[in-house]
């Protein structure tokens, strides 16, 4: 756990880049930083691990003040990751990951075992790219060897200053998912300073919104949503407010519509029966109950079997992803429901009027939490 203690940092003329900052960064969480330039977030960044040395306050790690640690030993306890990487043109991959494992004395077996194991758990093949030198590298891939480095000596704590800020749209897309396997995979306390809110909203547990050194907002990505505290933060988040909503609110299963189940060996008379002013389609599954598609009202008619006249669904996903998934793929395949399965499972339909009921129990369910 890191936890400040009204701290301020003031530079020689009076500039004040941080003041009386008092917040706690939950052990094993994802923060985000985030706000406009100049607001002070890659100050506080830096005074947690003493790049920077406050002016006033206190720093907790695990309520030990750091402020009375070593600053270099305090560093060796902590990742820290930059935009631009920086990694050691001069060193391979290999030797640029084992940096701190070498500093702090490790025998040269239980290097290469941890440099292997980094390098996979970030998805890079060791026997590729160990030997390698950063130039022989994309700027992903740097990326990438930049956090494995961060990870080297399994830190508790890791200090991600915009890495993914200077990697093309494509690239720091899937470098961000990557960060969230990872993440699911280590559960670090991570503190990660941004300036794209969208970042912020997808990577984060929480989301610390900071201006003029000061704290704005500090809540959950759906709670800031929700209910943005100033105008700064309504500004921040940006006209599609509701949409980003989307993004952060899950698929919930018990609130979906569930049309009539057919099996793909009935025949096309036994489908019609189930086929009414309400449901004009039902949902095909074989003898398993594995959906394999749907069956409208119109190709019903006649004789057969429903397998001979199923069609697959115009659009469905999983029932681990988002209503933003699922309303991207509403509109990219122009479908009036979409199919949701959980794995083998199909369990039940978003329509639009699903979509809207979504949205609105999201507020009620934040009040009834904070009561």
């Amino acid at each position: 756990m890191i936890r400040l203690e009204g701290v301020t940092k003031r530079y020689p003329g009076g500039q004040v880049a941080v003041r009386e900052l008092t917040i706690e960064f939950h052990t094993g969480q994802l923060t985000m930083l985030v706000g406009p330039s100049g607001c002070g977030k890659t100050t506080t960044l830096k005074m947690i691990n003493r790049l920077i040395e406050p002016t006033e306050g206190r720093i907790f790690h695990d309520d030990q003040d750091v402020t009375h640690v070593d600053p270099v030993v305090l560093r060796l306890r902590m990742g820290y990751v930059i935009q631009n990487v920086g990694l050691f043109p001069h060193l391979s991959i290999a030797d640029n990951v084992a940096t701190v494992p070498r500093l702090l004395g490790w025998d040269k077996k239980r290097i290469q075992q941890r440099v292997t194991e980094l390098l996979e758990l970030v998805g890079l093949d060791p026997k590729q790219f160990a030997r390698r030198y950063p130039h022989q590298l994309s700027g992903g891939q740097r990326q990438r060897v930049g956090v494995a480095r961060a990870l080297g000596a399994d830190p508790p704590v890791l200090l991600m200053d915009e890495p993914f800020g200077a990697i093309d749209r494509i690239a720091r897309e899937r470098l961000q998912n990557e960060f969230l396997r990872i993440q699911r995979e280590v559960r670090k306390t991570v503190i990660f300073v941004t300036h794209d809110i969208d970042e912020a909203i997808k990577l984060g547990d929480r989301i610390a919104v900071m201006n003029a050194g000061r704290l704005e907002q500090y809540d959950t990505p759906a709670a800031i949503l929700a209910k943005p505290a100033s105008d700064l933060v309504i500004d921040l988040l940006g006209p599609d407010r509701g949409l980003k909503r989307l993004s952060v609110t899950p698929i919930d299963l018990n609130a979906l519509e569930r049309p009539p189940l057919v099996h793909a060996d009935d025949s096309l008379s036994d489908a019609r029966r189930f086929l009414d002013s309400r449901w004009n389609r039902v949902i095909v599954v074989d003898r398993n109950g594995k959906p394999v598609g749907e069956l409208t009202k119109e190709e019903a008619d006649g004789d057969g079997r429903v397998a001979d006249r199923a069609r697959p669904f115009d659009a469905i996903i999983g029932a681990d992803r988002t209503l933003y998934d699922a309303f991207s793929q509403m509109l990219i395949h122009q479908a009036t429901w979409v199919a949701v399965v959980d794995g083998d499972q199909f369990r039940g339909v978003l329509t639009p009027q699903s979509f809207v009921a979504a949205i609105q129990r999201v507020p009620a369910e934040l009040e009834g939490a904070r009561r």
